[in-house]
């Protein structure tokens, strides 16, 4: 009984440390706020926004209560590791072995099983809830 906790609380602060990386992205952007990043061709204040994001995810996935918060924290997260990946892989997957198209998904598994073992308190409510009466 006390392994879905610790699985859970495992992946979600994974999560969150990877995606606590936001704050180098705003840092970047301050440093740089017109450059781009050549491999992928997107402008700097296009990764400043997504780090924005990223860091405010981070911590609604953390904090208690707030669970449609949650979901859309646990959506936004898994929109951004996609696409991370779809983008570097549009590009060839610069990097090591495709390193930068791999780890975004691996990530991402981490994200999907934060959410899938996340406790009741941090869920919305019941998916498909059970209709009284006769058959549908």
């Amino acid at each position: 009984m006390r392994t879905k906790p610790i699985v859970y609380w495992t992946m979600t602060i994974l999560v969150a440390f990877f995606m606590s990386g936001g704050v180098v992205q705003i840092a970047q952007y301050r440093a740089n706020p017109h450059g781009v990043v050549p491999e992928l061709g997107y402008p700097m204040y296009f990764f400043a926004i997504l780090g924005f994001w990223k860091v405010l995810g981070a911590i609604a996935i953390l904090v208690p209560r707030f669970p449609r918060l949650k979901e859309w924290a646990y959506a936004g997260i898994f929109f951004d590791l996609t696409g991370a990946a779809a983008s570097c892989a549009a590009v060839g997957g610069y990097g090591a072995y495709g390193f930068h198209v791999i780890a975004p998904l691996i990530i991402a598994g981490f994200l999907v099983a934060s959410w899938a073992l996340r406790p009741e308190s941090r869920r919305i409510g019941v998916l498909f809830p059970a209709r009284s009466g006769g058959p549908a």
